[in-house]
């Protein structure tokens, strides 16, 4: 181990930073949001350093000093109590020459970028007070720390900060309900994986420390669980988010229907009851009255459970029906935003929905038929300067294009038909209103497919950019 990791408390203790540019910015930063006291000693100081301090002066903090002067060992010497001294200059040998001085004083030194010349070093932090993961490399691989703290920023919540105060705040009382250290472990590892860390990450600090509070009073198993609407996007699971798939990695059951693509599926957690709900036109096995129950049934019997769709839960996906049913029978959820197949399709094309030039509004439409017909505002539907995007459109394509073109609309307006969007068997037919259906069935698409009316569509054949090798259109 070349280097001890250890955590310095700085609140309220005394630093020096000798420089005063870009370099000196950065850690004078980090060390400020410890609280600690700095002073400064540079010959000039960049503008971010001098309004740093005028700001501090402004609002009475008195934590931030500057010294318009060169660095000299009476600086260091003049300052009680000192804990660390950072050397942050371009000039190399002042650098060392500030280490000497400091570790002769017996403070502990950082030389920005010569680990040789410093007894502590700044690791590259995640920061989710008071959580706090520290990354180093000993200055080997600077590069490399950078991307492992990427990548952990996109594990652990935002939320994980909330989490650990609410956790903080109860934890003489889980130690005096809990003698032993086994049980106190296992009522810990519960709280964090289950709903009471849902809704710390979902800032529902309130609920979560009610939660919180019944659990520790209960002798009986915590009974009711949460619900998760999580929208899984058009298809691409590299486009989840985040929080997407930290819930769906963690679910007990997970409801899915037809639009969820195999590959999204697979970053269930391996060990989730997997429960098909889809519905096609026409074809309702499971009705969505039953899929409400069954969400409302699973939670009451302790369950964590994903309710998977495709898209977004609120756009076409009746996930306003199934929270309100969730809300009645005072099961916690959350909602989680999918990509709509209108934005994720349509980028995967290369047709902006909007474009200064063709189209300033934009419309989503659901383009099924029902009873052989498709009641809209059609006359709604034909003004100028805007884009209609038909969702569920395919057994309907005949009908929208007739009925656009009756109402007024070009019937050479360009018109596009998106396959399997965002997956790697996308296909695109690109034609206008009197062409596009022929083409379309003279190929066979199959669903799930989303239509495009409006000029936008033009811009396919220049934009296009992914799985270029599409059907001939």
């Amino acid at each position: 181990m070349d280097y001890l990791p250890l955590f310095h408390n700085l609140k309220g203790r005394n630093v020096l930073v000798v420089g005063g540019g870009e370099i000196a910015l950065r850690k004078v930063r980090l060390v400020q949001e410890a609280s600690a006291i700095i002073t400064i000693v540079a010959k000039d100081f960049c503008p971010d350093l001098l309004d740093m301090a005028e700001r501090d002066k402004e609002h009475g903090c008195n934590g931030l000093h500057l010294i318009t002067a060169p660095y000299k060992l009476e600086h260091l010497q003049a300052i009680p109590k000192l804990v660390l001294v950072i050397a942050a200059t371009n000039d190399r040998e002042l650098n060392r020459l500030v280490s000497e001085h400091a570790q002769a004083a017996n403070v502990l030194a950082n030389v920005v970028d010569d680990p040789g010349y410093s007894t502590v070093i700044f690791p590259s932090i995640v920061d989710r007070s008071p959580i706090q993961i520290a990354i180093s490399s000993g200055g080997d691989a600077p590069v490399l720390v950078r991307m492992l703290r990427t990548k952990l920023e996109a594990l652990i919540p935002a939320g994980t900060s909330k989490l650990a105060a609410l956790a903080g705040s109860f934890r003489e009382r889980v130690k005096a309900r809990f003698a032993n250290g086994a049980d106190r472990k296992a009522f810990w590892e519960e709280v964090f994986a289950g709903p009471i860390a849902e809704q710390a990450y979902a800032n529902n600090l309130d609920s979560a420390e009610q939660l919180l509070a019944q659990k520790l009073e209960s002798s009986d198993e915590f009974k009711t669980g949460e619900v998760y609407l999580v929208g899984g996007g058009p298809g691409d699971p590299d486009l989840l988010t985040f929080k997407a798939l930290r819930l769906m990695q963690q679910a007990d059951i997970v409801l899915y229907d037809r639009l969820v693509s195999k590959e999204v599926l697979n970053l269930v957690r391996r060990d989730a009851t997997r429960i098909y709900v889809g519905k096609t036109a026409g074809d309702h096995p499971v009705t969505q009255e039953n899929i409400n129950q069954k969400l409302v049934d699973y939670a009451l019997e302790g369950h964590r459970v994903v309710r998977l769709k495709g898209g977004d839960p609120f756009i076409f996906g009746r996930g306003g029906e199934e929270i309100e049913t969730l809300a009645e029978h005072g099961i916690p959820f959350q909602v989680v935003p999918g990509i709509t197949a209108a934005s994720g399709c349509a980028s995967y094309a290369g047709i902006p929905l909007t474009h200064r030039d063709y189209a300033q509004s934009v419309r989503f439409i659901a383009g099924h038929l029902r009873s052989g017909k498709m009641d809209l505002n059609w006359p709604e539907l034909v003004q100028p300067n805007q884009t209609l995007v038909f969702y569920m459109g395919l057994s309907g394509m005949e009908t929208i294009c007739d009925e656009l073109k009756q109402h007024g609309l070009d019937p050479q307006t360009p018109a596009a038909l998106i396959e399997k969007g965002t997956s790697y068997n996308q296909q695109v037919f690109v034609g206008d209103l009197d062409t596009l259906p022929a083409t379309v069935r003279a190929a066979g698409a199959q669903a799930p497919t989303l239509i495009i009316v409006g000029h936008v569509v033009s811009l396919h054949r220049k934009l296009a950019w992914f799985n270029l090798a599409e059907r001939p259109e």
